[in-house]
């Protein structure tokens, strides 16, 4: 299959539902026009949607039809949007770049930065019980999303990231903080795209385990791209971690060893799906992807 017009067609499919979401933000006399736009600021500078597009691969490798899960799989991207706006605070990352251009707070000050993230984490939720689904297929969703994003998951991992800064972290630890900082929100993506399918306990178990080594591989392939990319390839100021004291798979183990680990756990990913339909090429071509990637 030919990966790059495939995240391209769905990259466009969630940016034009992302467009129009936030376009009726501003129609909304209730959402104070400095609020939208830094809500439209963040999350319509270009990402990837590596999140949303992953929520639908599942979707679809689960027999699951792609229209009916684009919201909740907009929803991630709300989520993720939030969390880089308040990863890019001065009292977190300090960063002043986000995808090629000034970060949220540098241009709208940090308490609009602040609500622009609250208002994003917040609407995903609304935008996940609009979506067209069986009340408790949704309901499941919503818990398996806040499980992700919350003290047990993305925001459990980004704690314990501040805490160990400028010490040395023990392996468990710095295992931790990659498998929730960043894994946990990965993982809940594939399975959120099985659930909205009605997929069976069996593709749900092999889903979560490609999504749990998918998800530490993108973390770990990311820690070697902050040493090894450049501020243009990446969109971000680079060597910070190194700069904040940041525990990361190549200040542990090395850049070698870590890119080992990566390939490693993508081999273990593909491993985990290899009974799947050729609907699940798209999975097997992003995580192929996501150790190549450079940006």
């Amino acid at each position: 299959m030919n990966l790059n017009l495939y995240l391209n067609e769905k990259r466009k499919t969630v940016d034009n539902f992302l467009k129009k979401y936030i376009s009726s933000k501003k129609k909304q006399k209730d959402c104070p026009e400095n609020l939208y736009s830094a809500m439209s600021y963040a999350l319509m500078a270009g990402g990837k949607r590596v999140r949303p597009i992953l929520c639908i691969a599942g979707c679809e490798s689960a027999g699951g039809k792609p229209d009916g899960v684009l919201p909740v799989a907009a929803a991630l991207e709300l989520i993720h949007t939030y969390s880089l706006i308040h990863d890019d605070l001065p009292a977190m990352d300090n960063d002043d770049f986000r995808r090629n251009q000034l970060t949220t707070h540098k241009v709208f000050g940090e308490a609009a930065a602040i609500l622009a993230g609250d208002a994003l984490l917040t609407d995903a939720f609304n935008m996940v019980s609009r979506a067209d689904a069986n009340p408790k297929t949704l309901i499941n969703v919503i818990s398996e999303l806040s499980h992700a994003c919350g003290p047990e998951g993305m925001v459990g991992g980004q704690t314990v990231d501040v805490l160990f800064e400028g010490k040395k972290a023990a392996k468990k630890d710095l295992f931790y903080i990659h498998t929730h900082k960043t894994g946990a929100l990965i993982r809940a993506s594939i399975r959120i795209g099985a659930i909205m399918a009605n997929g069976s306990q069996d593709k749900l178990d092999s889903l979560t385990e490609y999504g749990e080594k998918v998800g530490l591989a993108f973390q770990i392939i990311d820690d070697i791209l902050d040493q090894t990319g450049t501020i243009e390839e990446l969109g971000k100021s680079t060597g910070a971690d190194d700069a904040r004291g940041k525990n990361t798979y190549p200040s542990t183990f090395g850049l070698k060893e870590s890119q080992r680990v990566a390939e490693r756990l993508i081999n273990e990913s593909l491993c985990a799906i290899n009974s799947f339909s050729k609907k699940a090429d798209p999975l097997r071509e992003i995580a192929k992807y996501i150790l190549s990637r450079r940006n």
